[in-house]
């Protein structure tokens, strides 16, 4: 049986959208990756964008909120920003909750080329943070 880990962020359209596909992209085979937010938006069109570029098409993914996951059980809980971290609810049934900020891409400003950058700094962050966290990428023999 698969293990359950449940990002979360603010508005679940960057960080906690990349972890979920960075999740399911390393580790699909392992884990099943959920993504929810405590003020849910949308997913922001340049973290599928930089998500495509690594062959994780996150595109289908919608931007739902934490309330939906309450009776839901995970093994990993995992906080992706700090706003998130003070308002998200204990879910009691976690076995274990984990708390990671990182920097939020959308706050990027400036050129498209520079708000690029932002956003592939910070999903490849997080994608070294899933492999330090859960285990490096498994490759084909």
């Amino acid at each position: 049986m698969k293990k359950r880990v449940l990002f979360v962020c603010t508005h679940n359209a960057c960080r906690s959208q990349m972890a979920e596909g960075l999740l399911r992209l390393r580790h699909g085979e392992e884990y099943e990756a959920f993504s929810a937010g405590t003020s849910p938006s949308r997913v922001n069109p340049w973290a599928i964008r930089v998500m495509r570029e690594i062959g994780a098409d996150i595109s289908g993914q919608i931007s739902k909120h934490l309330d939906g996951y309450f009776e839901s059980e995970f093994d990993v809980v995992v906080t992706t920003c700090d706003s998130a971290r003070e308002v998200c609810p204990v879910f009691p049934d976690a076995k274990k909750s984990i708390h990671h900020s990182f920097e939020d891409p959308a706050a990027a400003a400036g050129s498209n080329e520079r708000i690029l950058a932002a956003f592939r700094r910070v999903r490849d962050e997080i994608d070294r943070w899933i492999q330090k966290t859960f285990g490096p990428a498994r490759t084909e023999d």
